[in-house]
């Protein structure tokens, strides 16, 4: 339970990579933090292979100064996501406080209309590499990385990997 009394949010919207959204949730729990669904409604939605997701929350009501850190995992969700000024601006505020923000696959979209990924290593799904190097983003093709407050991971067959970074860079916050 060393991340005890800890507030992390997991970002998503339909077609969010389920695995990327699970497995993190999961690992998180066990480790005892307070996990919250954020979404844009709260009306259950389902993950890209179909299962169902709850939100706990709007992400309209996450305050960057009451959370300790923020995942946004990959699938389809990430350019629904980025779409709203809510989201961009919560993702800057997270990373100018230099808070913990995990960001897998496709989540990198998120990072990268927020603006924070300039000049930083970043990984993904290679169907955003493009992207991602247009936003002035160093791409990396590693399983998954911690760079400064940020933790990378690249794919789900990467999960195991990016959970242990982002645990490692919890407990060092």
């Amino acid at each position: 339970m060393r991340l005890q009394n800890k507030k992390i949010a997991i970002l998503v919207a339909e077609g969010v990579e389920d695995l990327e959204y699970y497995v993190p949730l999961m690992r998180l729990q066990e480790e005892g933090a307070q996990v919250l669904t954020a979404a844009l409604g709260t009306k259950p939605l389902h993950g890209k292979n179909g299962l169902a997701i709850t939100p706990d929350t709007l992400i309209e009501s996450l305050k960057a100064d009451e959370l300790f850190a923020l995942i946004v995992p990959g699938g389809w969700a990430p350019d629904k996501l980025r779409r709203h000024q809510i989201v961009k601006d919560l993702v800057r505020q997270m990373d100018s406080a230099r808070k913990p923000i995990g960001i897998i696959c496709h989540g990198g979209w998120v990072a990268a209309s927020a603006g924070i990924v300039k000049d930083r290593r970043v990984t993904g799904s290679l169907g955003i590499k493009d992207d991602m190097v247009n936003a002035g983003a160093a791409w990396v093709d590693e399983p998954a990385f911690r760079d400064s407050n940020l933790v990378w991971g690249r794919v789900v067959a990467d999960i195991p990997d990016f959970c242990r970074e982002l645990v490692k860079l919890l407990l060092d916050s």
